[in-house]
């Protein structure tokens, strides 16, 4: 298993990126559509996933649409992304994604206690069920029926159908995480889930 190295960075992942001068036309195509996007780079689960160019194609399409078009605000999907990411303790997505959920109007609050893996305060109701939703599909596998009710109550069917698809994306992206044991490499960072998930 890799070892974090002495500069206090994350371990080094078990799968490195393509080298971008050994990548086939493919890779290339797909690489260049990533950059030229809205996330602007390639890296965590997609430097991963460009091995497999058909894949990382796919999954970056769902991605950029669960993160930038789907029918919940940036306040509500942001959230949900840390509510998996706390499930499933991945490391780099809680990276990414912290200021962005801080940004869009998490309390700093709500951020500290999913890290610690409590319950967050949240303040109005629409977070509190996309919390409740997302946690316990993933912790239980399923959506109690009057769970699923009021979850179409507060947000609505387009919101629902879009949470499901987002959790669904971000639970990929958490297994291709923890698996490759990809993480933040930034110097002297503190892990909030003491790293990538352990076999």
């Amino acid at each position: 298993m890799s070892e974090a190295d002495n500069t206090g960075r994350g371990r080094h992942p078990r799968l490195q990126p393509p080298a971008p001068e050994q990548m086939n036309e493919h890779q290339r195509r797909v690489h260049q559509a990533i950059v030229s996007g809205p996330r602007g780079q390639v890296r965590g689960p997609l430097a991963i996933w460009l091995h497999r160019p058909g894949l990382a194609e796919q999954a970056q399409a769902l991605g950029r649409y669960c993160r930038y078009d789907s029918s919940l605000p940036p306040r509500l999907s942001e959230l949900a992304i840390l509510t998996v990411a706390a499930c499933w303790r991945a490391e780099f997505e809680w990276w990414a994604h912290e200021p962005i959920a801080l940004q869009a109007g998490i309390s700093k609050e709500a951020v500290g206690a999913l890290a610690a893996g409590d319950v967050p305060p949240l303040r109005q109701a629409d977070e509190r069920m996309v919390y409740e939703f997302v946690h316990t599909l993933i912790e239980q596998r399923s959506v109690p029926q009057p769970l699923y009710e009021s979850a179409l109550q507060t947000l609505g069917r387009d919101a629902v159908v879009d949470l499901v698809g987002l959790a669904g994306y971000y639970t990929l992206v958490s297994m291709t995480l923890n698996v490759f044991e990809v993480e933040p490499q930034v110097a002297d960072r503190v892990p909030v889930f003491g790293g990538a998930a352990q076999a």
